[in-house]
């Protein structure tokens, strides 16, 4: 996987006045907290995250180069945006620590289009997500589960995911991820119980 880069610099002022000077100058305000309760408040380019922000996933780590020649490995914790345009007006970033596991749950996207559902089965969705525990340089985007050969009945699993060496899934391995049901149809049904009510109708008279 590759890491993605983002320069910042180490920011001196606080508070809305200086978040807004920020702005205007194109730069974002952000925080990096750490897991010792430290943060380090720092602005970036707001058209270098801009570029980044279309690229990541929540369990995407991002090397942030600081300008005081530190290197700090994290990942996006939360975004605020302008509730009018839109805009991202800051960033809240979480380091991890390259040797230390960490816990996240990341995304489940279902894709395909089973040739199941086209005699008779419906597509039925399981768990949006799993938590997972791995080192920072392990840790996945994004899990795909491709359902285009799910047949008729048939289910995967969470314990049928394979994420790669160093990757451990928490998510009992039971859970489902998706599944084909067979669904019999109401309207066959009533059709048959409709003509059978004819025909006693039709002997009756």
């Amino acid at each position: 996987m590759d890491r993605k880069v983002l320069s910042a610099r180490i920011r001196k002022e606080k508070g809305k006045s200086a978040a807004k000077h920020l702005r205007a100058e194109g730069r974002l305000p952000a925080v990096i907290y750490d897991g010792k309760g430290v943060s380090t408040p720092i602005d970036v380019l707001e058209s270098d995250f801009g570029k980044l922000f279309h690229q990541i996933t929540r369990t995407t780590t991002i090397d942030i180069k600081l300008d005081d020649g530190r290197d700090v490995i994290a990942f996006v914790k939360d975004v605020q945006h302008d509730l009018v345009s839109d805009r991202v007006r800051h960033v809240d970033f979480y380091e991890v620590e390259a040797g230390k596991m960490i816990r996240t749950k990341i995304r489940v996207r279902v894709t395909g289009a089973p040739d199941a559902v086209r005699l008779g089965g419906v597509l039925e969705t399981g768990v949006p997500e799993i938590e997972i525990e791995c080192l920072p340089k392990a840790l996945p985007e994004r899990v795909a589960v491709d359902v285009t050969d799910l047949g008729l009945n048939e289910t995967i699993f969470v314990k049928d995911l394979q994420l790669g060496e160093g990757v451990k899934i928490l998510t009992h391995g039971d859970v489902s991820i998706a599944s084909v049901k067979h669904v019999r149809s109401n309207v066959s049904e009533e059709t048959a119980g409709e003509a059978g009510a004819g025909e006693e109708a039709a002997a009756a008279t």
